[in-house]
């Protein structure tokens, strides 16, 4: 008997299933699993979903541990994903099950704010905000349909990296050798991603920042391309001005007006301000 696991929202263009693509059309029955950690929300989108004769549940989950042994198992046309999850959140699950290649149609029923949803218009198929209504459901489910009646093709698996990698959940094995230009005294250096702690900006100039000293990037380079450079590997946007690599991360604590305060591991303790709408994805690209 299958687990259960957490629901979240967002879908994503892939399925795991060569039957639509060979009808050419949705299949009559689409295999679904849904994973949510609480209860209520899991009873809740089951009851939703049984409004759809076409929607059968073949499995739900209730951690993202379960949710990928179990998908990777069932391989369903379609799965509805929680992204908090106290194990293994929404897109870690994401990005194992891209890397085992066991990628269905992904939705993401989410509560995150403004800022969150931008991210998942840019890079992904569907979301659902929390609480859903059945008529939003019945929306998704119509793009559902859409995508499975569709011949198979990579339509999407580069929005989906996108994704990943703005919370700093990309593999860096695929992207290859990335090296970020700096200056240290007349001579030009190059940094890897795994040596640059945090970048911050100053006086309209780049700084990376090592656990040996502060090095300036080329004029050329602007925070936004550097964010966008390092996109496969683990940095964090914390705020408009500072961007870090969440492997030094030592602690974080609520500050004031729902901002956090970041404390970097090195021996200087830097400490970095979380920017409140930045707050949910920091934790769920920490698996927090």
């Amino acid at each position: 008997m299958f687990e259960k696991i957490p629901t979240m929202s967002m879908q994503s263009p892939y399925r795991s299933h060569d039957r639509a693509s060979v009808r050419g059309a949705a299949p009559e029955s689409i295999r679904t699993i849904v994973v949510d950690d609480e209860p209520p929300a899991l009873d809740e989108l089951i009851y939703l979903l049984s409004r759809f004769p076409d929607i059968e549940i073949v499995a739900t989950a209730g951690s993202g541990a379960d949710a990928v042994d179990i998908i990777t198992k069932a391989q369903p046309d379609l799965v509805f994903l929680d992204i908090e999850m106290p194990d293994k959140n929404g897109f870690q699950v994401l990005r194992e099950l891209m890397v085992c290649g066991q990628l269905p149609l992904v939705v993401f029923a989410t509560a995150f704010d403004e800022h969150a949803i931008r991210a998942f218009e840019e890079n992904t198929v569907d979301y659902i905000l929390k609480p859903m209504s059945l008529e939003r459901l019945g929306k998704t489910i119509e793009r559902v349909r859409s995508l499975l009646a569709k011949p198979e093709g990579g339509h999407g698996e580069g929005r989906l990296e996108s994704l990943l990698a703005k919370v700093g959940l990309v593999s860096a094995g695929a992207i290859g050798i990335v090296r970020i230009p700096a200056e240290d005294e007349g001579r030009n250096v190059l940094l890897t991603p795994d040596e640059i702690l945090y970048f911050s900006l100053q006086d309209r100039r780049v700084l990376a920042h090592t656990a040996k000293a502060a090095y300036p990037c080329g004029l050329e380079q602007s925070l936004d391309k550097i964010e966008e450079r390092l996109s496969g590997f683990n940095f964090f946007r914390a705020n408009r001005g500072e961007l870090i690599n969440l492997n030094f991360v030592r602690s974080y604590t609520p500050w004031h007006s729902g901002k956090y305060i970041i404390t970097m591991r090195h021996r200087e303790a830097t400490e970095i301000e979380l920017s409140k709408s930045r707050v949910r994805f920091f934790k769920a690209a920490l698996g927090i």
